[in-house]
């Protein structure tokens, strides 16, 4: 039986061992159906709860048990995360340099406020392509096509367009620009908070094999600080970029991107508490000590 979009050729039933794995059922309607294995989400029929594509978590754990019924839902149209990654981060890269070199005539007639702007914010993004390539592990391998238009604009618009137009023309800053205290302040944290995220993301690296899907705690730096020290060093980097270039753009996005990773900060940690229950040492704040 198919809830949403129907799975073309979907079975009206079929066999797996409740001892193999969920990802074993998912294979087993994919290769009935013809449909890929990345665009099925199965659910129990008996409380809509999910079953995960998962290779560590056996079916019978799941509680299905012999002629339970499902449902299966075509997700549509998938693409991977690391592609997701790869294409927002790409447009602050972009957008960055075309904007400066049109605005400042090459960079001929720009400030040493702008250059330096530009290469902090080249160099976060392409720090973030490096670690999509060769650090980040997904615990999903897809997700719809037609989000990444959604998840591109909060790149492309707010820290790529909105950010460059704001900061290379140069009406705004002519030759001045922060004094230099606050330029290494600036510098000082954007340095600090992009080390401080690099480490926590070799620390959660480390908590998954290649292609595995298992969890662990994560220990390490910040991690007896806050949910996700990872959001809390780029909170800290992006607040090192608004001091160099004293624009409000910046100020705009850091705002609205700590408030998303608080989100999915706070979510965070309601998984952690969830899943390793008593094992796990509960957290107060989620991405910045003493205050969220």
């Amino acid at each position: 039986m198919s809830a949403g979009r129907p799975v073309k050729k979907l079975p009206e039933e079929t066999i797996v061992v409740s001892s193999e794995p969920t990802s074993e059922l998912y294979k087993q309607i994919a290769l009935q159906s013809g449909a890929s294995v990345h665009r099925l989400r199965i659910t129990k029929g008996s409380d809509g709860a999910l079953v995960p594509n998962d290779t560590g978590m056996l079916v019978q754990t799941t509680g299905l048990r012999q002629q339970s019924t499902i449902y299966v839902k075509d997700l549509g149209p998938q693409i991977r995360w690391r592609t997701v990654f790869l294409v927002e981060y790409l447009g602050p890269i972009l957008i960055h340099p075309a904007f400066y070199s049109f605005f400042t005539k090459n960079g001929e007639g720009a400030s040493y406020t702008q250059t330096l702007t530009l290469i902090l914010v080249v160099t976060h993004f392409l720090k973030r392509e490096l670690e999509t390539l060769f650090i980040h592990r997904f615990s999903a391998s897809t997700m719809p096509t037609s989000n990444i238009f959604k998840n591109s604009a909060h790149y492309w618009l707010l820290s790529g367009v909105n950010m460059a137009f704001w900061i290379y023309r140069q009406s705004f800053y002519g030759k001045s620009g922060p004094s230099p205290i606050v330029t290494s302040l600036g510098l000082a944290l954007f340095v600090l908070g992009e080390l401080g995220n690099l480490s926590t993301h070799l620390t959660l690296r480390g908590l998954r094999s290649s292609g595995g899907k298992e969890r662990g705690i994560p220990q390490g730096l910040g991690f007896d600080w806050v949910t996700c020290p990872n959001y809390m060093f780029e909170v800290v980097a992006w607040l090192g970029v608004a001091l160099v270039s004293l624009n409000w753009s910046t100020v705009l996005f850091a705002i609205v991107a700590t408030g998303q990773m608080g989100v999915w900060a706070k979510k965070k940690e309601a998984r952690y508490r969830k899943e390793f229950g008593g094992t796990y040492k509960r957290k107060r704040y989620a991405i910045l000590p003493g205050i969220w």
